[in-house]
């Protein structure tokens, strides 16, 4: 069903963007992407995606089609991704988990929040009733574009993930019912 609808053109301002979906061989791509993240915007994550081996087995999870990954890219370089995770085998299968990275240049022009959008539609092409977004409380702009978009806290896990340093930091996790964001939003599968 989402495979028909990209790629598709992104336009922000006077710059325009190609959203599509990953495909097995981004994944030099996507490492290259997550090496000039600061390390900050990558706690939230279950694993390191600055690994190859790591991205290799995120992007083998998407053939089954319980995780998309939607690619911005422009003139070859991938510039935000966000992911839309399912566990259809759980109590929980009627939930995703939305995750998105932005590149820093790139921050506070609306690509991300365009890009949670599309991902609102991948999730309402899933059926699915209810979305969370995890990030560390420091996140300040990804908190508040996730609250625009009909987020609310739902749980604070004190010390929840460790950086390369050592230091702990508090895990926030959000949600959001999908069928109320996307009609507040007037997004359509």
């Amino acid at each position: 069903m989402t495979k028909n609808k990209y790629p598709k053109t992104l336009t922000l301002g006077d710059e325009t963007y190609t959203v599509r979906l990953s495909r097995p061989d981004d994944a030099p791509l996507i490492q290259a992407f997550a090496l000039k993240l600061p390390q900050q915007d990558l706690l939230y994550l279950n694993r390191d995606i600055t690994k190859m081996p790591v991205i290799e087995a995120w992007l083998k999870m998407a053939e089954p089609g319980d995780l998309e990954t939607l690619i911005v890219e422009k003139d070859g370089e991938v510039l935000a991704t966000s992911a839309l995770m399912v566990d259809r085998l759980s109590w929980s299968n009627h939930v995703g988990e939305i995750r998105v990275l932005v590149a820093e240049e790139l921050r506070k022009k609306g690509l991300g929040r365009s890009l949670i959008e599309q991902t609102f539609i991948l999730a309402l092409d899933k059926s699915l009733l209810k979305v969370t977004a995890q990030m560390t409380l420091d996140q300040k702009g990804a908190i508040a574009v996730f609250e625009e978009l009909g987020f609310a806290g739902e749980a604070l896990l004190k010390d929840h993930v460790r950086d390369l340093e050592g230091e702990l930091h508090d895990l926030l996790i959000m949600s959001c019912d999908v069928q109320a964001a996307t009609t507040a939003l007037s997004l359509t599968a």
